[in-house]
C-alpha cells in the first residue's frame, strides 16, 4: 500500500532527546542548472528551504551497527550497508555500534532529500550518543551531494555541486503543499533530457517581507529540471495544475528532479484546505501541508 494511504505523521520540529532526530523534507524553490563539469557533474545554483514534515531517526547504545525501517513508506527502503543512514555512521566513526530505527513518512527518490536528511539525523544523533564533533558540511558531500545542506537543515543558497552552500535573508513566514503523485522519475533521465545546462545562475535574493513579494521573486526563478521531468512524466503536469487551481497557491513549481511538486501559501488555513482538497481528489497522492521552516533564531510566527 502506498505510504501516502495511510494516516499521516503528526509534525513537530527537531527534538531534542540525544537519541531521536528529525529529518525533514528538502525543497528546491527554485534550482538553475548553471554548467556542467568534464567529470558530468552538472553544476546548480539552488534556493533549498526544509518543512515540518519528515522522518525520524532514534538511536540507543550497540555493540554492533544496525538498521530497522518502520513507518508508512518504509516499503522497499534498503537496510543493508548501502542504506545512507548506515553510510552516514560509518562515516563518522567506523568503529562504533548503534540501534537505529528509521521512522519512514516522505516517500523515496521523490525531490525532497528524503535519504540525504536521513542521512543528516544520523549525523547528529550519533554525534551525540557518540560524544563525537559532526563532521563539517562539506566533508559530508561523499554521501550525497543534498547531504551538507541536509546537515545544516535551514534556508540556503546551494551551489557548485551542492557543496557551496551561502546564508539568504531571513525568509518570510509561508507555508508550502507537498504533493507526489506516486510515479518515478528518473534523476538521470531527467539531466539527460535538459535542452541546455549553462543558465543563468539565480540573482541575489532580496529581503522579502511577507509570502506574496516572496511569491512574485521566486516567479522570475525557474527549475531547470521540471521542464524535461514533465515530458518524461505527465503526471508531474497535473500535479502542478491541480496545486496552481488551489485558493491562496502563490507558486506551483517542481522540487529537484521531481516528482515532488509543491504550492507556496502564505498562511497555514489556506494550505490545509488545498492539501484536504488534493488529496480528496487523487487518492492515489501522497500530499502534506507543512510549514516553512526559518531559520534558526528567527521568528517562527506565521500566519494562520
Amino acid at each position: 500500500m502506498p505510504c501516502w494511504r495511510r494516516k499521516a505523521q503528526p509534525r513537530w520540529p527537531f527534538r531534542r532527546m540525544p537519541t531521536e532526530g528529525f529529518a525533514p523534507a528538502k525543497v528546491n524553490l527554485a534550482l538553475h542548472v548553471t554548467g556542467q563539469r568534464a567529470d558530468g557533474y552538472h553544476l546548480l545554483d539552488s534556493l533549498v528551504v526544509f518543512a515540518d514534515v519528515g522522518d525520524r531517526l532514534t538511536v540507543s547504545p550497540a555493540s554492533e551497527l544496525s538498521l530497522r525501517v518502520t513507518g508508512p513508506c518504509a516499503e522497499g527502503v534498503p537496510t543493508g550497508p548501502e542504506n545512507l543512514v548506515l553510510r552516514a555512521a560509518r562515516l563518522l566513526d567506523p568503529g562504533r555500534g548503534a540501534r537505529l530505527t528509521l521512522d519512514k513518512h516522505l516517500p523515496a527518490a521523490a525531490g525532497i532529500g528524503g535519504g540525504s536528511s536521513d542521512a543528516a539525523a544520523a549525523l547528529r544523533v550519533l554525534s551525540r550518543l557518540w560524544d563525537l564533533p559532526l563532521p563539517v558540511a562539506e566533508a559530508t558531500a561523499v554521501l550525497g551531494a543534498d547531504v551538507p545542506v541536509c546537515l545544516e537543515a535551514r534556508p540556503r543558497r546551494m551551489a557548485g555541486i551542492g557543496d557551496q552552500l551561502s546564508e539568504v535573508p531571513p525568509l518570510p513566514p509561508a507555508w508550502l503543499v507537498l504533493v507526489n503523485p506516486g510515479v518515478p522519475v528518473s534523476t538521470p533521465a531527467v539531466f539527460r533530457a535538459l535542452a541546455r545546462k549553462d543558465g543563468a545562475p539565480m540573482p541575489e535574493l532580496p529581503a522579502c517581507t511577507d509570502a506574496a513579494t516572496f511569491a512574485a521573486f521566486l516567479l522570475g526563478l525557474r527549475n531547470d529540471l521540471e521542464p524535461p521531468a514533465r515530458a518524461l512524466q505527465p503526471q508531474v503536469s497535473e500535479v502542478l495544475a491541480a496545486l496552481g487551481a488551489q485558493t491562496g497557491c502563490l507558486l506551483a513549481r517542481m522540487s529537484g528532479s521531481g516528482a515532488t511538486c509543491f504550492g507556496l501559501f502564505a498562511a497555514e488555513a489556506p494550505a490545509r484546505g488545498a492539501a484536504a482538497a488534493l488529496a480528496a481528489a487523487a487518492a492515489g497522492w501522497w500530499v502534506q501541508a507543512a510549514r516553512m521552516l526559518p531559520s534558526p533564531g528567527q521568528d517562527t510566527r506565521a500566519t494562520t
